[in-house]
């Protein structure tokens, strides 16, 4: 299994449940493996944080598919995008190997405060970050663990609406490629950087987060895990999965005039 975040119970707060199953769309399926894009809002699978939860990525693809299926990795449940299960347990365990030895390069995309300029990496250790019931055998001591993300400004906007005491609103649109998988990475290095992900409510901006979600009509956090690159476990093909923007997200490239 990757160590890929998992979405902590402050997470859940500012998501609605789906009230039908949603439309998942398969973007690659083999004998090997099935990856479909994961709409934010939606469990990868049943845990002890979701009780009222009806509907979970695992199940859906195990009945799209007609087989059991094993999760490879997470996306917290506000991230939308690709998402790979492994058909057999050979497959799993063949790709939590290359989890493990970082052959998987996995790229992000996500929606800022502020501009955030230029490329860099942040090299920052992070100290795990624990549930109160799924770590409670997690010693608190353990030491921060290393974290590495790159980033790359794709594009900036600014609005000229006044909040709290700077006179304008300013946004970010940053590819991410990180190249280790701790709780939360993504979103705790931009935050570290002072340019936290927008709709992000464990480390993002209290004012930003509820102006955007009254401005554009919607409240999500902004992060896409956009494509896995990787070489197929059986055959060692290399494989480039990528799943679309949601609707949501062309809007905002559409207004701001991103492109990616």
């Amino acid at each position: 299994m990757s160590d890929i975040t998992t979405t902590s119970t402050s997470d859940l707060n500012d998501i609605d449940d789906f009230e039908q199953p949603p439309k998942l769309t398969i973007l690659y399926q083999d004998e090997h493996l099935v990856a479909v894009n994961k709409p934010s809002g939606l469990f990868v699978h049943r845990s002890f944080m979701d009780r009222d939860e009806k509907y979970f990525a695992l199940q859906l693809v195990r009945d799209m598919v007609g087989q059991y299926v094993y999760p490879l990795h997470r996306l917290d449940r506000p991230t939308s995008g690709v998402l790979l299960f492994g058909l057999s347990e050979d497959v799993a365990r063949k790709m939590g190997q290359a989890f493990t030895d970082k052959t998987i390069q996995k790229t992000y995309y996500a929606i800022t405060r502020g501009h955030l300029m230029d490329a860099g990496r942040v090299d920052y250790a992070l100290k795990e970050k624990l549930d109160k019931l799924g770590d409670k055998n997690v010693s608190p001591d353990k030491p921060p663990q290393d974290a590495v993300t790159d980033y790359q400004s794709i594009g900036i906007a600014t609005l000229p609406i006044a909040l709290g005491k700077f006179p304008s609103i300013r946004y970010s649109l940053i590819q991410l490629k990180p190249h280790t998988g701790r709780r939360h990475q993504i979103r705790r290095h931009l935050a570290h950087l002072r340019h936290p992900i927008i709709g992000d409510i464990n480390y993002g901006d209290n004012k930003q987060n509820p102006f955007f979600a009254k401005h554009f009509g919607f409240k999500r956090l902004m992060l896409h895990a956009q494509k896995l690159e990787f070489s197929h476990p059986i055959t060692s093909v290399p494989l480039s999965i990528s799943a679309e923007f949601d609707d949501d997200w062309l809007a905002l490239f559409e207004q701001f005039n991103w492109s990616v």
